[in-house]
């Protein structure tokens, strides 16, 4: 694979005939028969009328002209690493100290997440903060994720990813930094303190409560766990088993769904709307939890791009890669945990060797959507730690 080492300024800029196609598709939606005596609830799936209001909004009301304007605020840039096009934010601190931080996302999430986070972590005086909390911030967008598309190849898991981001921090001129992230992003977080801990400075990882049904499967399930917090772990299986579907498909049979995703945007639009439902603070409606506008971004960004066939195949790559999710390493981590329950360090740090953990009784699986505030501070408060 070739490597063209040039960083090249990237702006957002969707063709109107996309946009009118889209409308165009929302409008001619053929719509499931209706049964008599459901209910409009989340129990087979998304509703029925919850999603044709949410599509009907996106057809008439959502402003993706104004969407691509914030984002087009903050530099963006591509480069070509083993072959693929890499997309990322690289937003400088005015800060000559800052520490530079990678931030991964993870699944159905985008680099355009984190927009919340930008200007606060990398300019904390303007926010009310201390200088010395300043970071120099790279948000990349996986390959096969938002404009880091189409694919160029077969083969792009969790191992080749990392190696490609260091490879970008290296072009940046980073030689250490930190790094945090999320659901794929933690993985990916792990490998790089695992496979450059002389690089490394810290990582920070996100969770939150759906790490229980991962016991046994993800992470190693502790002997000698008490009947109570089994019975807690139990019923987070049950709840995973229920809303698994999505990753089994896709790690397995991908091009059956990458069908409907890129063809059909109420399609798309279903397949992220539910896991904004399933994933988000459980005492909120999805819209409290994260706006619509925001969440209608993100799927804008999955169709213009076709990227939920492209991001199916990365998750299909991962399920087919002989590497494991978790990596140790002796570089600092630290976790914040979201929707928590004290099960969740029994089982992710028995032995209480993680300094700092941080449970969270709110937000949930897309904190820098739902609660970026709180996951500002815990990272702040982590990298005070190190001395930088």
């Amino acid at each position: 694979m070739t490597n063209t080492p040039e960083i090249r300024p990237f702006q957002i800029t969707v063709d109107e005939a996309e946009l009118t196609d889209l409308k165009s598709r929302l409008e001619r939606t053929r719509r499931p028969h209706p049964v008599p005596g459901d209910t409009d609830d989340w129990s087979r799936g998304i509703p029925a009328g919850y999603l044709s209001e949410l599509a009907e909004y996106w057809r008439t009301a959502y402003d993706w002209r104004k969407a691509e304007q914030e984002l087009n605020r903050w530099p963006q840039y591509t480069t070509e690493i083993d072959g693929q096009v890499i997309h990322f934010f690289h937003v400088r601190s005015p800060e000559p100290d800052a520490t530079p931080l990678l931030i991964t996302h993870g699944y159905p999430g985008s680099a355009v997440e984190f927009l919340h986070l930008l200007g606060p972590l990398t300019d904390p005086v303007a926010y009310g903060g201390d200088a010395a909390d300043a970071f120099h911030v790279v948000v990349p967008s996986l390959p096969g994720f938002g404009f880091s598309t189409p694919l160029s190849s077969a083969g792009w898991e969790l191992s080749r990813t990392t190696a490609a981001f260091a490879e970008l921090m290296t072009r940046l001129g980073y030689e250490r930094f930190a790094a945090q992230g999320g659901d794929i992003g933690a993985g990916i977080t792990g490998r790089l303190a695992a496979t450059l801990p002389d690089r490394v400075i810290g990582t920070h990882v996100n969770s939150d409560r759906g790490t229980l049904a991962l016991a046994g499967e993800f992470v190693p399930l502790p002997d000698g766990l008490p009947a109570e917090d089994l019975a807690v772990i139990n019923q987070a299986k049950a709840e995973w088993r229920a809303g698994r579907g999505y990753l089994d498909l896709q790690s397995h049979t991908p091009d059956t769904i990458a069908a409907a995703l890129t063809d059909s945007p109420i399609a798309q639009l279903a397949w992220i709307a539910e896991k904004f439902q399933l994933w988000t603070d459980p005492a909120k409606s999805p819209e409290e939890s994260v706006d619509r506008d925001q969440l209608l971004t993100l799927v804008s960004i999955y169709w213009f791009n076709r990227a939920g066939a492209s991001a199916a195949r990365f998750l299909y790559e991962v399920e087919h890669a002989d590497v494991g999710w978790v990596a140790e390493s002796s570089v600092p981590t630290g976790w914040a945990v979201f929707n928590s329950s004290p099960v969740v360090r029994r089982i992710a740090d028995p032995e209480q060797h993680i300094a700092h953990w941080s449970d969270f009784a709110v937000g949930g699986h897309f904190p820098a959507m739902e609660c970026p505030e709180l996951l500002i501070a815990d990272i702040r408060a982590f990298f005070r730690t190190l001395g930088r």
